[in-house]
């Protein structure tokens, strides 16, 4: 993980168990692929996790998820520069449904960093709050994307 700078012995996060998720990648329906390499981990929290569906119309330029009976928009041309912000809406989105399912478990999912470089990773609230004291930068610190443009939640 090449990306990260060097674990120090008091640091709380183990970047081994992240997940690499490029929000790219995600946006370019890549949400079901990848929600597929994370299942077998989720499944540790989650009994019974959900079944997610891509809805992919090239020739419209369209792009959803549905999850738990709701829809998902991740661009669509009737959605005014939908496209711009696909990288952060999917990021939204995947964080959303994974993180939904965790309502009655001790963990939740969060992101690290953001764009090509987004990981995921379980921790608990508590595993959370100390990787934010271990690590001097903002930007670095495990957070829970929202919707909001253009951080989605992110640390600046």
């Amino acid at each position: 993980m090449g990306t990260f700078a060097v674990q120090s012995p008091a640091m709380a996060l183990d970047y081994d168990k992240a997940h690499h998720l490029d929000a790219e990648n995600l946006a370019e329906q890549g949400i079901a692929k990848t929600y597929q390499e994370v299942l077998p981990e989720l499944r540790q929290y989650v009994k019974n996790p959900i079944a997610i569906e891509e809805s992919v119309d090239t020739y419209a330029s369209r792009y959803a998820v549905r999850a738990a009976g709701q829809e998902f928009v991740i661009y669509a041309p009737d959605s005014v520069g939908s496209e711009d912000k696909s990288w952060g809406t999917a990021t939204y989105v995947f964080f959303k449904i994974i993180n939904d399912q965790l309502t009655h478990s001790g963990v939740r999912y969060y992101a690290l960093n953001g764009g090509n470089d987004l990981f995921g990773i379980f921790l608990t609230p508590s595993q959370a709050e100390d990787a934010k004291r271990s690590l001097p930068t903002r930007a670095d610190w495990p957070y829970l994307p929202d919707p909001k443009s253009p951080w989605y939640g992110q640390y600046h």
